[in-house]
């Protein structure tokens, strides 16, 4: 997918640019498979912000996307390729054998005509085809995983990411996560072969304000721009440098720090490491 520029017309259209559409086949055509969000706004249930940098954006709908990929042993057939405003990848209408539709995400290389299936058991190792995690050849990019079994996928869903098969033991697969990081999950979750597609997202500049702002991305102020009542780093005659390492307005650690917590599963991939 290639990378569209356009002619400066405006100081802002000198850097920004966007992504070629030509792949993207169809609007939205099935009512019962799109949703209206609430836009929250990055606020709790009290109406207060805890989420900061968010607004509602422009309106759009939720497009109901099938993350089981439950529909066992009946081949579908892709018959569009439309764009989601809700995540940075494209998604693929699936039109079963049996006349059901469903939205899933659109691996590398799928297009329209091509056939996918799920099953349980094994499958022809081709981009869109979902089954078990022990039935997947060691080395295959998988992408939609997931992490308990029936919940649905949850890792390796944004534009160009990819986790690897690197091994098997007992009754679990290592993954090699998109982040580098080595994980166990068990052979029962379900996971689609090939890589998300739309890789080329990450190379787009923003290029202005505004379109942020489409986005639902409120601006957000330097810590060293405010006063030291407001965060740690503020204060001070003319423009100072931090004080201290960078920090968050409530003093955490932040640049490298480690937040991650030591849940139940994380010990569990720790000690089996040891063994």
């Amino acid at each position: 997918m290639a990378i569209k520029t356009y002619k400066p017309y405006t100081p802002s259209r000198r850097f920004m640019t966007t992504l070629d559409n030509s792949d993207i086949t169809s609007r939205p055509t099935v009512r019962k498979l799109l949703k209206k969000l609430p836009a929250k706004a990055g606020r709790n249930s009290y109406g207060r912000i805890t989420s900061r940098h968010k607004e509602a954006g422009a309106k759009k709908l939720y497009r109901i996307i099938d993350f089981k990929r439950n529909k066992f042993g009946v081949p579908g057939r892709v018959a569009t390729v439309e764009y989601d405003p809700y995540r940075n990848c494209r998604i693929c209408l699936v039109v079963y054998k049996d006349g059901d539709k469903r939205y899933i995400i659109q691996p590398k290389g799928l297009k329209v005509g091509d056939t996918v299936m799920a099953a349980e058991g094994g499958l022809d190792v081709l981009p869109g085809n979902a089954m078990k995690l022990k039935n997947i050849p060691v080395g295959t990019l998988v992408h939609n995983i997931e992490l308990s079994p029936g919940h649905g996928g949850q890792l390796a869903r944004s534009a160009g990411s990819y986790a690897q098969i690197m091994g098997r033991e007992d009754k679990y697969v290592i993954l090699r996560l998109p982040s580098g990081e080595m994980r166990y999950v068990l052979g029962e979750c379900m996971a689609t072969v090939g890589t998300v597609g739309n890789e080329d997202f990450i190379n787009v500049t923003i290029g202005k304000a505004g379109r942020n702002r489409h986005r639902g991305i409120r601006p957000q102020t330097r810590g060293s721009a405010m006063n030291p009542v407001d965060h740690p780093h503020g204060g001070g005659e003319g423009k100072t440098g931090p004080s201290r390492n960078p920090v968050t307005p409530w003093g955490v650690p932040t640049k490298g720090y480690k937040t991650r917590k030591k849940k139940a599963s994380d010990k569990l991939i720790i000690s089996r490491r040891k063994k």
